[in-house]
């Protein structure tokens, strides 16, 4: 038995198979996790979803900011007519309903204790604990399988509030534990995030540092497994793995075996 995880898929098809292959998945016995995004910008958004669904329990997810852009664009197009070409594909097949739910069904974080590991699509806060991560993630994900799942998904999209605090409440709260786990990768020590800089460690703004690097981060305790940030690329470290290494973009897509974090590499979409 083994466990992989694997980067951020988007919607590479291809890719996804062959790493599958290269890695001999057995879905009877191994366990295949991502931290996410595993839809939009590929082309075949719904090939994977479907593919990542046949696995049944042997694959795993934390959601990510594309993922929650599929769901919400399922809570505003009925009939399928979505702008994105990508994802209608996705809301006009027969088992869009099935999809969704299985996808909806996925949390925001996820911990191993077996390898002292916490997933989530892009980071935490320097203020969050392990514990409060999951928390917190829970809170998103139980309005998002509740009745009201059409009311997050309308307030979700924008970069206010930027500061967490835990006296934050309503969808603000809501909508800022979603930008902090989906989008985040750089923040100040104080826990006020910055959305808009998306490139590389050293072009962000004045202040503000990788939310990794923060030195009394609460989660130094676990190792946090994470994706999101391409212009980051793969990194390996005893306290994080960033797993992002750009299939969409032309580089390549990545697993990583968990029981001797041996890499798997395969090339991703040409561009």
């Amino acid at each position: 038995m083994a466990t992989y995880l694997v980067g951020d898929i988007q919607g590479c098809y291809e890719p996804l198979q062959r790493l599958l292959e290269k890695i001999n998945f057995d879905s009877s016995c191994d366990q295949f996790w991502s931290c996410g995004d595993l839809v939009n910008r590929g082309g075949k958004s719904l090939e994977v979803l479907r593919l990542l669904q046949q696995m049944g329990p042997a694959f795993a997810a934390t959601l990510g900011n594309h993922d929650l852009h599929l769901l919400a664009a399922d809570s505003r197009h009925p009939y399928g007519n979505c702008k994105n070409p990508e994802l209608a594909k996705v809301l006009q097949a027969h088992d869009r309903e099935s999809l969704v739910q299985w996808l909806t069904a996925q949390p925001l974080a996820a911990f191993s204790p077996e390898f002292n590991l916490l997933r989530v699509h892009a980071g935490v806060v320097p203020q969050w604990t392990c514990e409060q991560t999951l928390a917190l993630a829970g809170e998103v994900s139980a309005v998002i399988n509740s009745k009201d799942f059409w009311k997050f998904y309308r307030r979700m999209y924008g970069n206010r509030p930027a500061k967490w605090t835990d006296r934050r409440k309503g969808w603000a709260r809501l909508r800022l534990i979603s930008n902090i786990l989906t989008r985040i990768r750089f923040c100040r020590a104080d826990g006020k995030i910055d959305l808009k800089s998306t490139g590389a460690p050293g072009s962000q703004a004045r202040g503000y540092r990788p939310w990794y690097r923060h030195r009394h981060r609460e989660t130094r305790d676990v190792t946090i497994a994470f994706g999101h940030w391409a212009s980051l690329g793969l990194r390996m470290k005893k306290r994080y793995l960033a797993l992002d290494s750009g299939c969409v973009w032309g580089g390549q897509l990545s697993a990583i075996r968990l029981e001797d974090r041996a890499l798997f590499q395969v090339p991703g979409v040409k561009r």
